[in-house]
């Protein structure tokens, strides 16, 4: 205790062998102030003597900071734990230097308890088995390990989670053991509620996901991680939907995760070396607009944010090969989804670039690259097709089993006459926002269009896509374009028109040249002597309602990219690999206009 006139500092300082690792030295430390009276100034002093303590702190750590550097210098990185010295006899003396063969007890004994192997899991604690099963860690790292496994078996009723789990929650949280624990505990009760530890054994593949569902596992890459090879365009997202459910390809996802951690586990074992995380091969071969049908990407954005939440860190990089010219709309959807750290972890080819230096080859051995991608291993992941549309289940059907897919992404319906087209409206402020479609022919053949015009048509309030409102209101039938306005003059058609036909999904896009207004048209599909520009007469509308051949119906859904969000994804695309830069750059020109749509049969 020091005494500083009127103010009293008490000082506590405690040096501990840690309870469950003799090898680590706990230090506490805590103060306390009593200031009785100082001339009115006990504030000032208080904040004086706060700060001047926080400097001695920060000193002491670097004292012995200092201390340990230069023990590392002389060579020495180990000092045996200390232990009282023998009692002198009189016929001889220990010297000072036998110190040093004083035997140490073992970090993996413990006062009463059998001898433990090195290396084996059953010692939590064994620097041998950190190093084999868990990898290189801080000494704090190991302590929240220690501290959230032990918290774990006093409050957790059922499975404890495996130490390499548990570790990938305090990577995904920076080692910040509340939000660690906040997070794994929704994972545990999560994976309860679903019988996820069973999921395993009880899971019995369909017969059309075997065969249409495009991925697999294949060999390893050259750090040891089991490698995940999803041939994604090739894969036809909309029929395996149709046909399985949302819930049905989440189940699917799910076992696949269980696998990556049981083949992490095998692999760890047979390469002698920590292994928790896998590495997955992308082929985007065959990708095209189809593959933005909106409840596809609804579902792939649900089990990104499952499989994310749940397998925190454990995947290990993402190679996605041969990204076509409709990625970089794809990537903008479901970007702000994958959280900054995974993120980091994609490398991206454009066309043939992963044959090249920095290419595969330098992540997997040449031995198991597969054939589809010029290596000599066959590869038994199925090539995929366009699922049979005979097999296809009505959206009603898939409603009765909470598969909500066209409620919840907002679909539009709407009834197209014989000289009636239906139009959307939507307003571009700024250059270089893409335009989204995505719609079914439920009924008859149409021509789909896209128009420009610099003025706004009338009614503009009630059909105007704004920023805030990417979808205009439900309505059996609008029109937009004044009969009296002259193609050419007024409005311009920015694509050639679209021909779809009954039955038929078409999605697409449209990189926007000129801010004003967009029009998107779908009319009824008419004989090549009928002009686009021609304006239906009262007469042929009254008729028309009145001929059910004549009335066709179209569902559709619209989204409006804008330009910041669509250049900032390119920007992340253009870091993940630089070859993709020079697809990106012609994707995201703002001089050049570009539609790309897909149609689906």
């Amino acid at each position: 205790m020091k005494h500083f006139h009127c103010i009293n500092v008490y000082e506590h300082c405690c040096y501990t062998v840690h309870p469950e690792n003799e090898d680590w030295t706990c230090f506490e430390q805590s103060a306390s102030m009593d200031i009785k009276s100082f001339f009115g100034f006990e504030s000032t002093a208080e904040k004086i003597a706060m700060k001047q303590y926080a400097t001695s702190i920060k000193k002491g750590k670097e004292i012995i900071e200092f201390h340990l550097k230069q023990l590392e210098e002389e060579g020495i990185t180990h000092v045996p734990h200390w232990a009282p010295p023998p009692a002198p006899t009189p016929s001889h003396a220990v010297p000072v230097s036998s110190a040093r063969a004083i035997p140490a007890c073992s970090s993996r004994t413990h006062p009463g308890s059998t001898d433990v192997l090195p290396g084996s899991p059953d010692d939590k604690l064994d620097a041998d088995y950190i190093c084999r099963y868990l990898g290189k860690l801080t000494p704090f790292q190991e302590s929240c390990l220690i501290r959230l496994r032990q918290w774990l078996q006093e409050t957790h009723k059922g499975k404890i989670p495996k130490d390499q789990h548990v570790l990938h929650f305090l990577h995904s949280q920076d080692f910040n053991l509340e939000k660690a624990k906040e997070a794994l505990c929704q994972t545990l009760t999560w994976r309860k509620q679903h019988q996820i530890d069973f999921l395993l054994d009880t899971w019995q593949c369909p017969q059309l996901l075997q065969d249409y569902y495009t991925g697999g596992w294949h060999h390893h890459d050259k750090d040891g991680r089991p490698l995940y090879i999803l041939r994604l365009g090739q894969m036809d997202t909309k029929g395996l939907v149709r046909v399985l459910g949302e819930d049905t390809l989440l189940r699917h996802v799910l076992s696949i995760n269980e696998e990556g951690l049981r083949h992490c586990e095998e692999n760890t074992k047979i390469f002698g070396k920590p292994i928790s995380c896998w590495t997955c091969l992308v082929d985007l071969e065959g990708l095209n607009m189809r593959h933005l049908w909106r409840p596809g990407i609804k579902a792939l954005l649900r089990m990104i944010e499952l499989v994310g939440a749940n397998y925190p860190e454990t995947l290990g990089r993402l190679l996605i090969l041969r990204a076509p010219r409709v990625f970089p709309v794809l990537w903008t959807l479901v970007s702000p989804f994958i959280d900054e750290n995974t993120r980091k972890k994609f490398l991206i080819y454009a066309g043939n670039d992963y044959q090249g230096p920095g290419g595969l080859v330098d992540y997997i051995n040449r031995d198991f690259i597969p054939d589809f991608l010029g290596g000599d291993t066959l590869c038994d992941v199925p090539e995929g097709g366009l699922v049979p549309k005979s097999l296809y289940r009505t959206a009603e059907e898939l409603e009765s089993e909470e598969v909500k897919l066209w409620n919840e992404t907002i679909y539009k319906s709407a009834s197209v006459l014989k000289g009636a087209p239906h139009e959307v409206l939507i307003e571009i402020t700024e250059v270089s926002s893409v335009i989204t479609w995505d719609f079914d022919e439920c009924k008859g053949d149409m021509i789909f269009n896209i128009y420009h015009s610099r003025r706004a048509p009338q009614p503009v309030k009630r059909d105007v896509l704004s920023a805030h409102n990417l979808a205009c209101p439900a309505g059996n039938n609008v029109q937009l374009i004044d009969r009296s306005w002259m193609l050419g003059q007024d409005y311009s058609m920015v694509e050639t028109a679209l021909t779809c036909r009954e039955g038929e999904s078409v999605q697409g896009s449209h990189v926007t040249r000129w801010s004003g207004f967009y029009i998107l048209q779908w009319r009824l599909y008419s004989s090549p002597s009928c002009t686009s520009s021609s304006r239906p007469r009262v007469d042929d509308v009254l008729a028309s309602l009145q001929v059910s051949s004549h009335k066709c119906r179209v569902m559709y859904f619209t989204e409006v990219l804008h330009s910041t969000d669509f250049r900032g994804s390119m920007s992340s695309l253009e870091s993940s690999h630089s070859a993709f830069s020079l697809l990106s750059a012609a994707t995201s020109s703002s001089n050049q206009s570009q539609t790309e749509s897909s149609i689906s049969r």
